[in-house]
């Protein structure tokens, strides 16, 4: 048999012929992906903005060999100390202690950030984009052991810290080193007729020393973010770690800090603390931070607002959310929409801001779907992903929610929902100093129970029947939250319908989170918190967007005042008449309107 292909086939006929020339087309794309790479780093790539090498001390812990020593009923809090312990979620071994930072201590870190930052922010993009590809050559060169020590201090799976924790982080820096010098360059805004002679722009300046707060579920990402936004727009930062993830942010830090070293800056332009509440609200109220940028829960972003407000600083607030997953009727592949929905479930155990936690379903897919998901939740493996090879769902930061949860189990039962998979705690018997929550799958949810309206922030899959698009809009915006939601269908008219029906910050089609793997910006509206991070958006809002107005060619003209209209006025009365004149040659429409204006300046003036 004859299995040529012709030299003049078109790729229309190669397709349709099934004789796909595909080591062909292989090495074409590679030939030309090569001709990329080499034009890339022969002409396009500017040697003074070549990445720095450096190395850090890799954590003991990270050692396959390392055994550490075993907790009973392990604790952040430690009796008689006011030490942070310091332990893995997944297995409950002691990581080490961390010493809390006292008032003092925000004030020292304060003024450290502050001396370098004048400097820094007379550096020029080349310069800042070096120590941001410096970071991200470390990283993408270090991924096993960021990943590691993640996994250690979050109890998440390794493959969930790379979706989570290093791909996301290396799209930020991508997206700065790219597009950043971009957005804050200096951008022209438009004039009008009566100022036609002006120049107008706003410059985006660094603020001077800025804070975030972050949370706990990425300790990497949620760390590396405020960062790389605050060094690339001339700030220093304060970095507050959550307690849960002390440990892990020394080392983190580390990173940032060495690089900023390498290529000749001052590593102290990043400072990492951990404290305990009561200090806290000495950060969040210091009149030496210039922003703050929070990632946590409603009731501490309650007291965090509060607290900047004595000092008017403002504040970016990110408060997690309730998002839906609209399934429509007609989507196309029932076992891809199956998979993505796992992962936005149970990625990181369900401790994601922008995790799905209300699946809802039109008529005809809802049962279809409780048959997959039922079978795909039934046999996920739960365990220590560093202990353990493929372990689907890690452990959960802390045993504190889970009598919560298992509470809005029993209650939805016993309002009518069904429970089809887990449900409970779970003890695990290899780990039993480990705090695992059993993936769940609570099915025929209605909006009036509490599990559909407050955050489980576990790994928890919810179903919820809707009888209509218009029914399924409703149902997405029956809770308090409106951070991100996702829909799945087919139809544009219903995707549009939904996409603009639904509130939320952010939505994805046929997907999830999406949004956040191209750093659109981020952030919700309502319950969900206020302020964007992230793209354009997000870093330009941790700058001062300073209003320029000046001549265009001031040695032929500018503002001059008319003598009608100096003070003190010699005619009041031809003042106004100047006053009304000029309003009318300004923004009237017509062109005889604008005419008579004229007239009734020139005859005042």
């Amino acid at each position: 048999m004859n299995t040529s292909v012709r030299s003049d086939y078109s790729f229309q006929d190669l397709f349709r012929s099934g004789q796909t020339p595909w080591t062909e087309l292989s090495l074409a794309f590679l030939t030309v992906l090569s001709i990329y790479f080499v034009l890339t780093y022969t002409v396009l790539i500017d040697e003074d903005e070549l990445p720095a090498r450096f190395t850090v001390p890799i954590p003991e812990q990270c050692n396959p060999e390392w055994e550490g020593e075993l907790l009973n009923n392990p604790s952040v809090k430690v009796s008689g100390s006011s030490a942070i312990q310091c332990y893995c979620p997944s297995n409950g071994k002691l990581l080490g202690q961390v010493n809390p930072v006292t008032t003092d201590g925000i004030d020292r870190a304060i003024a450290r950030a502050r001396e370098p930052q004048a400097e820094w922010a007379k550096t020029t993009w080349g310069q800042r984009r070096r120590v941001l590809k410096t970071m991200m050559k470390y990283i993408l060169d270090n991924q096993e052991t960021i990943a590691t020590v993640a996994c250690l201090d979050s109890g998440k799976t390794k493959i969930d810290a790379s979706f989570g924790e290093i791909l996301v982080t290396l799209e930020k820096l991508r997206w700065t080193i790219k597009h950043g010098e971009k957005a804050l360059r200096p951008e022209r805004r438009p004039t009008n007729f009566l100022m036609m002679y002006k120049h107008n722009e706003v410059r985006w300046e660094p603020l001077g020393v800025v804070a975030a707060c972050v949370s706990w579920n990425y300790p990497f990402h949620n760390l590396m973010g405020p960062i790389i936004s605050s060094l690339f727009a001339g700030s220093a930062i304060i970095l507050k770690a959550s307690e849960n993830t002390a440990w892990s942010s020394i080392y983190f830090t580390s990173i940032v800090r060495a690089s900023l070293a390498a290529c000749g800056h001052s590593p102290n332009l990043v400072q990492t603390i951990t404290c305990w509440p009561q200090a806290a609200n000495h950060l969040t109220s210091h009149a030496g931070i210039n922003h703050i940028t929070f990632i946590g829960s409603r009731p501490v972003a309650h007291a965090v607002c509060a607290s900047a407000a004595k000092a008017l600083i403002p504040v970016c607030v990110e408060l997690g959310g309730k998002d839906p997953a609209i399934i429509l009727d007609d989507v196309r592949n029932l076992d891809k929409v199956s998979s993505i929905l796992m992962r936005g479930t149970f990625i990181s155990a369900g401790q994601n801001c922008v995790s799905v936690e209300r699946v809802i379903a039109l008529p005809s897919i809802y049962p279809k779907l409780v048959g997959a998901l039922k079978l795909r939740i039934l046999s996920l493996r739960i365990g220590s992903p560093l202990d353990e090879d493929d372990i689907d769902v890690g452990a959960m930061i802390s045993g504190a929610s889970f009598d919560r949860l298992e509470d809005l189990v029993e209650e939805a039962v016993d309002h009518g929902a069904k429970l089809l998979v887990g449900g409970k705690r779970y003890i695990h018997p290899q780990y039993p100093g480990g705090h695992y929550f059993s993936p769940t799958l609570l099915v025929d949810v209605l909006p009036s129970m509490r599990i559909a309206q407050e955050e489980v922030f576990a790994p928890i899959c919810l179903l919820m029947r809707a009888s209509s698009v218009p029914d399924a809009i409703n149902l997405a915006n029956s809770t308090s939250y409106a951070l991100g939601a996702s829909v799945f269908g087919t139809s544009k008219r219903d995707l549009d319908a939904i996409l603009g029906g639904v509130k939320a910050g952010m939505v994805s089609v046929n997907d999830f989170a999406a949004y956040y793997a191209v750093q659109l910006p981020f952030g919700g509206v309502g319950g969900s918190g206020y302020g964007r991070f992230a793209g354009e958006e997000g870093l330009r809002s941790i700058c001062n967007p300073k209003s320029v107005c000046r001549d265009r060619l001031p040695s032929l003209m500018s503002t001059s005042i008319p003598t009608m209209l100096d003070y003190p006025y010699s005619n009041a009365k031809k003042g106004w008449e100047m006053c009304t004149g000029l309003m009318h040659l300004g923004y009237e429409e017509k062109l005889s309107a604008k005419m008579g204006g004229l007239w009734r300046l020139v005859r005042n003036g």
